[in-house]
């Protein structure tokens, strides 16, 4: 089939290549004729695992092409995919639909009359409705669950695909679409307009929930004594909660989660329904940071000022360049204007982290970073920090204190190697360094 992919950042640029990878002819349209121009020339402008061959093999057969021309793109399309970003609003927290109606508005101007154009981008229930009543096309609600650092395989193999439609026919179009995914027994869930787009925020609410009730046990644990780690992992065997996202940390961040679920808890405001346990939820994850900082200066005597601090980590999740919301970064800024001076080493965000907090210091290295450091912070859950070596790790800095802000370190060898450690929810285990 001929699809075009309204918005060529992290979610179309993916979608479109996956597209192709499926077999069908796909234009890519954006506004940038930058991002255009390097897409075109097969670079991929964030990081993500396994898109950049995937956008280099199909530009090169001429399956995948891109263009700024909506024009071009509706004389070419069968289907309309828009994948446009819906960033919180900067006076509420409301979701900003400017992009998402533009470009709705826009393709919808020259598709060709039996076109469909179907919706990816996350949005308040009741968008999809709005959009096909305003314009006069065929509309379907496709929603998106892509993990960043997993996006190719979770478009490719899916855990589920779920389609909202009106009609039988926006259906039927949807599934030879996804023929080659649905071949391989992927379930698929047909909803209505509202179901479809309460599907994708109801997914993320309950994530970013499940995240902060973990750290809400952590901040328990830390004052009664107890220990998260042992107390996840016991809950995490009842296989009603099982054990994923249970992992006691910094927080949660990133361009989806915490816009999401304020965007969820306004638009049920709107419509006389109360989330108030979501905005409890963003005060924990908040929260969080706010322990670090305390960790952080509790380590280094009750002042942060001179301290040289090692922050390993920047981008909000690791297989990530993606530094929106991030703890890391938000942790280091703060304990930068408490008068730490604060280096910050991560494997693939650096250049986004220097553009967005240029007054921080940066590490081409870990041990980079680590040298001469009065206190380290591990805040991005990047394997290579994990396979730190502690005791050489300990010849490097001045001071040997970290904070484990992933509750992934191993607390026993890193105290064994004469480290000072903590991490959150968590006793300091017997032994450690002072």
């Amino acid at each position: 089939m001929r699809l075009t992919v309204i918005g060529t950042g992290y979610l179309g640029a993916t979608h479109a290549a996956c597209m192709a990878e499926l077999g069908h002819e796909v234009l890519g349209v954006d506004v940038d004729p930058d991002k255009v121009a390097a897409l075109r020339a097969g670079r991929v402008p964030f990081h993500e695992p396994g898109l950049p061959e995937l956008i280099a093999r199909h530009t090169a057969s001429g399956r995948l092409r891109f263009t700024t021309s909506y024009e071009e793109a509706g004389a070419f399309g069968e289907v309309h995919f828009v994948c446009v970003g819906t960033p919180q609003r900067a006076d509420s927290e409301a979701a900003d639909l400017t992009y998402v109606d533009a470009a709705f508005a826009a393709i919808a101007a020259h598709a060709a009359p039996d076109a469909l154009l179907v919706g990816k981008s996350t949005v308040p229930v009741g968008t999809a409705g709005r959009l096909a009543d305003t314009h006069g096309v065929e509309v379907a609600w496709n929603p998106e669950f892509l993990r960043e650092g997993f996006a190719v395989e979770d478009t490719l193999r899916p855990d589920r695909l779920v389609f909202g439609v009106r009609s039988t026919h926006a259906g039927a179009i949807l599934r030879a679409v996804y023929a080659p995914v649905l071949a391989t027994g992927t379930p698929l869930v047909t909803a209505d307009f509202p179901t479809a787009e309460l599907v994708k925020t109801a997914a993320n609410a309950f994530l970013a929930t499940k995240i902060s009730f973990i750290n809400a046990m952590a901040e328990v644990c830390e004052a009664a004594g107890g220990d998260v780690g042992t107390l996840a992992e016991a809950i995490g065997y009842d296989d009603r909660i099982g054990k994923k996202f249970l992992r006691a940390g910094v927080g949660f961040g990133g361009g989806c989660l915490p816009k999401d679920i304020r965007a969820f808890a306004h638009r049920a405001d709107e419509l006389g329904v109360s989330l108030a346990f979501l905005r409890e939820v963003d005060a924990i994850n908040m929260r969080r940071r706010d322990r670090v900082v305390e960790l952080a200066r509790e380590l280094c005597g009750g002042t942060l000022l001179g301290a040289r601090v090692a922050v390993l980590g920047a981008a909000f999740k690791p297989d990530s360049d993606d530094i929106r919301d991030s703890p890391a970064l938000n942790v280091a800024a703060r304990l930068r204007l408490d008068g730490a001076d604060v280096t910050v080493h991560d494997p693939a965000a650096m250049d986004n982290a220097r553009k967005a907090f240029p007054l921080l210091g940066y590490a081409l290295s870990a041990e980079e970073a680590l040298r001469g450091a009065d206190l380290v912070l591990h805040l991005t859950e990047w394997p290579q920090f994990r396979e730190i070596n502690p005791e050489r790790a300990a010849a490097l800095v001045r001071r040997p204190r970290i904070v484990d802000g992933r509750g992934v370190l191993d607390a026993d060898r890193w105290a064994a190697a004469g480290w000072r450690f903590r991490a959150l929810g968590r006793p300091a285990p017997v032994g450690e360094g002072s």
